[in-house]
Order: structure tokens, then C-alpha cells, then sequence
């Protein structure tokens, strides 16, 4: 048996790297919340901003689950 290490490495890296980058897209969008939760605390304060951060994070995580699945269901293809 012969195995492709160099494809193995570059699956491996490309795994690493998706996951950390939706950790930090997700963590983002606690963020936006966050911030949506201290505007709604501070009168005069807008939490625009935080909502519009959320809502873009969590479209893109969603993003890429959707991407995911259709990647991982052959019937999708």
C-alpha cells in the first residue's frame, strides 16, 4: 500500500485552516451580539453595527455547513 503523503498533508492543512477560520467567523458574530446587547444597555447607543456584524457571520458559517454537506452528499452533485 502506498500512501500520497503529500496530499495527506495538504487535506490535512486545508481542514485545519477551514476550521479555525469558522471558529474565528463565529466568534466574530458573538462578538456583533455582544456589542448589539451593550448598545441596547447604553441609551443613544446604536447597535446597528453589532447586528449587521452577527447577521453577515452567521450567513457565512451557515455558508460553509451548506457547503460542506453539498460536498459530503453525492446526490447534490
Amino acid at each position: 500500500m502506498h500512501l500520497h503523503w503529500t496530499a495527506l498533508g495538504q487535506v490535512t492543512a486545508v481542514s485545519i485552516g477551514a476550521t479555525v477560520a469558522v471558529v474565528v467567523v463565529f466568534a466574530l458574530g458573538v462578538l456583533g451580539l455582544a456589542r448589539l446587547e451593550g448598545a441596547r444597555e447604553h441609551p443613544g447607543g446604536t447597535g446597528a453595527l453589532g447586528l449587521g456584524q452577527a447577521v453577515l457571520c452567521c450567513l457565512a458559517c451557515a455558508a460553509v455547513v451548506a457547503y460542506g454537506i453539498y460536498l459530503i452528499v453525492p446526490r447534490f452533485h
